[in-house]
């Protein structure tokens, strides 16, 4: 039956959830550093919904906001809808760019749990700080590097601390969220610093997978398509339910490709899940591919087959009807 927390998420329909019902990740210990809301806040509430305890960090909270600006999404309300779902959510507020907060933070999870089992490095935040178009020495140089900052240096310093604790389970997962797959970021990406933050959690998966490897961990880059988060949303002046009025009105046409947050989240809780997921170890996955492996869809029924599209698409190639790279099983 469709859960209650799926219908209280921003950007989610209810949907059935086929996965097993005996909760996969029970018993699992998993840390989403960057919660708050959209791909975070959904990846959360997914491993919940399989039994996890959840650490849901971020900077905006029920009394503080981040430079992000939106009061409509805190982790506290991620780490409720975690344990609506099933699992035990836990939400610490958290800056992954002060050192001290991170450590204490892995500290303190050591101290409560014991493991590690699951970090997510959903860390963003940059949108406000995007200018396409512009020579890199056009951009004022601290906006740009604010972007390396949060796109970057916030999942160093996260990993860094977690490791150790992550490790210790000698089944580690580790996923970096990113935007684009390393083959459709081989183009241009409009924006010098934005390029360089969306590439690099690519390449730090891809790194880290060597040096976990030895003790049986798994490290993977993700990234969803188009992405219908609540901020998403709110730019096009749309919502969930009528989101397809809104395409090449409100929003450009790429949108009829777009996907709720349910799809690549639902693939994560699917990795953390599979037994043999090292068969991915250092590999650049996108959601609609693991939807495929691993037989979903959407909230909608369909299945988006999004990265194939838009990497024609930042190569200059016609790509065709985004539509069409939408299947429906």
């Amino acid at each position: 039956m469709p859960r209650e927390w799926r219908q209280r998420l921003s950007g989610f329909a209810a949907n059935v959830w086929s996965m097993s019902e005996d909760k996969a990740l029970t018993g699992k210990v998993a840390l989403v550093a960057g919660a708050t809301r959209g791909a975070g806040r959904a990846l959360a509430v997914a491993l919940g919904e399989q039994g996890a305890t959840v650490y849901a960090t971020g900077r905006t909270t029920r009394t503080q906001v981040s430079e992000v600006g939106r009061t409509t999404e805190t982790i506290e309300e991620t780490a409720e809808l975690v344990t609506a779902a099933g699992g035990e959510g836990i939400a610490v507020p958290t800056d992954h760019l002060e050192q001290e907060q991170v450590k204490a933070l892995i500290e303190r999870i050591d101290k409560e749990q014991g493991r590690l089992d699951v970090l997510v490095n959903d860390l963003w935040g940059g949108e406000h700080l995007i200018q396409f178009e512009q020579k890199m020495w056009e951009i004022e140089l601290e906006r740009g590097l604010r972007i390396l900052e949060l796109g970057v240096k916030s999942h160093i310093i996260t990993s860094y601390y977690a490791m150790p604790l992550l490790m210790r389970t000698g089944n580690a997962l580790l996923v970096e969220i990113t935007d684009g797959t390393a083959e459709g970021n081989e183009a241009y990406r409009g924006m010098f610093f934005y390029d360089l933050a969306k590439n690099a959690p690519i390449r730090m998966a891809f790194n880290l997978s060597h040096e976990i490897k030895e003790s049986g961990g798994t490290a993977v880059s993700v990234t969803p398509g188009f992405i219908r988060s609540e901020q998403m949303l709110e730019t096009f002046k749309t919502t969930e339910e009528t989101w397809r009025d809104s395409v090449g009105k409100t929003a450009p046409a790429e949108f009829a490709l777009s996907e709720s947050p349910y799809l690549v989240a639902r693939g994560v809780a699917e990795l953390a899940a599979d037994p043999e997921r090292a068969r991915w170890n250092g590999q650049s996955l996108y959601s609609g591919q693991l939807a495929k492996e691993y037989g979903y869809t959407d909230t909608d029924g369909t299945l988006p087959d999004s990265w194939p599209f838009f990497t024609k698409l930042m190569r200059g190639e016609d790509a065709g009807d985004p539509e069409s790279y939408r299947s429906r099983p």
